[in-house]
This record gives C-alpha cells, sequence and structure tokens, in this order.
C-alpha cells in the first residue's frame, strides 16, 4: 500500500470595498513568491513597464485606475508595476472542469485542479469600479472564476495548447470581464477582443441563464461557442501528454453525459464535481482538485465546497474568515503512462 501525503491549504475570505490596507497585506505576503515567478527567466524575458501600461490602456482601459492605485500600493516600483500589468507573464498550466445548468436557476459549477502550494486560497469580495465582485484572487488581482453584482459568472479552465504569444495572463481578463460586463454577450465580446498570452476555455453564464464558452487562444479572436461545459481542451486534443494526465476527454465525456440525463437535479451535478473523474486527487502530478465552486447569477450567491466542507458566500451575506483544507494525494496508478509527469516544471512554473 503506497503511503498517502497529506497536503493543506488556508482559504480565507476577504473584503475590501477600494484598494487598500487589505489588498496590500496580501501582496506583502505574496510578493515574494510572484517575484521569484516572474524573473525566473531574467528581467529582460518579461516586456518593459510602458508596453504593459499601453496594452492595459488600449485593451482594457476602465481597468486603469485600479492598476495605479494597486501599483502604489506594491511600493510603486518598476518590476511591481510590470507584474500587476499581467501583460505577457511567464506561462502557466491548470486543469479544471466547468459546466453551465440552464434552466429557472441557471448555475455554473467549477472544480479548480492546482498545486496547493501555488494557489492563493483567497476569495476576495470587491467594488474597485463601482461594481461589487465576489471571486478566487489569483496573480494578486486578477480571478480564477467569480461573479458581479449583476448576476454575471465566469470561470476559466486551460485550453490545451503549449503555445505561448503576446497577450494577457487571463485571470486579469476575467477580472476585467467582471468589472465591465453584465451580460454574456457583453462578457463573449470582451473575451474575443481582448489578447491572450495562453490558450484557455472561459465559460459565462448570466442571471437570464444564457451561456456561452469561449475557446481562447494567443494570437486569435476569441471563440465564441454556445457550450455548457468545458475542460482542457478546445475543438481536440492538441498536447496529448497533458490530456492523459488530467483525463479531460473523460472528464468533459462526464459533463455532457449529466446535461443529457433527464433526472439530473442541481444537487446531484454539484456531488458528482466532488467525485472522479470530475474530482482530481492527483496531487502527486501536480494537478490535484483544489476546490469546486457554484455560483449561482440569480441569488447573487457562491458555493464553495470540498468533500465534507462547503462555504457559501453571498453580496447580501458575506463573512470574513478562513477554512484549512487538507488534500490527500498518491502516487499515479503503475500503468498510467505520464512519465513522472511535473506540468509546474514543464512550463516553468514553479516559482509561483
Amino acid at each position: 500500500m503506497p503511503l498517502i501525503q497529506t497536503q493543506s491549504l488556508l482559504f480565507r475570505a476577504m473584503e475590501e470595498a477600494r484598494p487598500g490596507a487589505v489588498w496590500q497585506s496580501l501582496f506583502r505576503e505574496f510578493w515574494p513568491s510572484y517575484r521569484r515567478w516572474y524573473l525566473q527567466s531574467g528581467e529582460a524575458a518579461r516586456p518593459y513597464y510602458l508596453p504593459c501600461v499601453r496594452a492595459l490602456r488600449k485593451h482594457m482601459p476602465e481597468l486603469l485606475p485600479t492598476y495605479e492605485a494597486l501599483s502604489e500600493l506594491s511600493g510603486g516600483g518598476d518590476v511591481e508595476a510590470r507584474f500587476l500589468s499581467l501583460f505577457c507573464p511567464p506561462p502557466y498550466v491548470t486543469g479544471c472542469s466547468q459546466l453551465v445548468w440552464p434552466g429557472e436557476r441557471p448555475l455554473l459549477v467549477r472544480n479548480y485542479d492546482y498545486p496547493p502550494q501555488l494557489c492563493e486560497g483567497v476569495i476576495l469580495k470587491t467594488a474597485w469600479n463601482g461594481r461589487e465582485v465576489i471571486g478566487l484572487s489569483d496573480c494578486m488581482w486578477g480571478l480564477l472564476d467569480g461573479i458581479n453584482e449583476d448576476g454575471l459568472a465566469v470561470a476559466l479552465s486551460f485550453g490545451g495548447r503549449q503555445e505561448v504569444g503576446e497577450g494577457f495572463g487571463v485571470p486579469l481578463v476575467l477580472r476585467y470581464v467582471l468589472e465591465t460586463c453584465t451580460r454574456t454577450d457583453e462578457a463573449c465580446a470582451a473575451l474575443a477582443r481582448v489578447p491572450v498570452h495562453m490558450s484557455y476555455n472561459v465559460t459565462v453564464v448570466d442571471r437570464s441563464g444564457d451561456f456561452s464558452t469561449v475557446f481562447l487562444a494567443p494570437g486569435k479572436s476569441g471563440d465564441i461557442r454556445r457550450l455548457a461545459a468545458a475542460t482542457n481542451h478546445q475543438k481536440k486534443v492538441e498536447w496529448h501528454q497533458h490530456a492523459r494526465a488530467t483525463s479531460t476527454v473523460e472528464r468533459l465525456r462526464r459533463l455532457m453525459e449529466m446535461l443529457d440525463e433527464s433526472t439530473m437535479t442541481s444537487e446531484a451535478l454539484i456531488a458528482a464535481f466532488l467525485r472522479p473523474p470530475i474530482y482530481s486527487n492527483a496531487f502527486a502530478r501536480g494537478l490535484g482538485t483544489l476546490y469546486s465552486a457554484a455560483y449561482w447569477p440569480g441569488e447573487g450567491r457562491a458555493d464553495f465546497f470540498w468533500p465534507g466542507v462547503s462555504w457559501s458566500q453571498s453580496f447580501a451575506d458575506f463573512t470574513v474568515g478562513d477554512r484549512l483544507i487538507e488534500f490527500g494525494s498518491s502516487p499515479p496508478p503503475p500503468n498510467n503512462d505520464t512519465r513522472g509527469m511535473d506540468l509546474r516544471e514543464e512550463t516553468s512554473n514553479e516559482g509561483r
């Protein structure tokens, strides 16, 4: 019997309407690790300050006031400001599964698969541009998934390509969408327009139940599709080693089966995200399920859940606090041909 290893992550719920002391304390906590990650290939490998600001001004100008405030809170340094632009950051890879459950009570459910030591674990409620947003923070002000007060919910998953190009890290694009959009069609237009540096799938649903998934790729306009589910490939599998290691095909097949089950309920669907093949315990390979989230657009509510643990937050009742979550991991099965694959090393992600 192989030895089971346990890892843990402290999830924290924090609230700050405008950038201030709360965000600054988080920056000071995470910045040493982010700095190592950002400069892992040397300072010259990252774009200079002026191209970063010009790219923000061109593609997401509504974020500039917040960007300037956060840059000042970070200390006003050159490297800090370049990092916060999230323009052409180092590459990184996630797992993730996401699905929209349409109907009278539309629902977006997702699993986020990633190494625990590289996740902030911060559920952040803000109103930086006057619109309230709740979501899982990444890269200090980007989002992995989230919802805004108008009932627009989004989630990202890696798109299954190794190609890296000129564009933004997608967490900042999700922040932009929730700060500036109210409906799925608006969100899709923004996602299709803003350039990204790697391939991602972003699933969107609004309060009316309208949904789409946008396939993003560097150097291309986003491909808007009427799809309710996404895992870690787009039209076809292109990175076969990653697909085998993350079971992207098997997970998508299960999601589609659930959409077709006439007796499926929202409760049963949420429970399925805590079971294989959607739930992953493969922390030894670098990508286990760190959290599951259920976003309810009609209710302005976000439920975060783990096996045996749940935590509900909403715009009407947001509770600051924390939850320590433990994860068990074991080595990959002997017949699983992953060749000892560590996705963090393969994408130079170890500094985060």
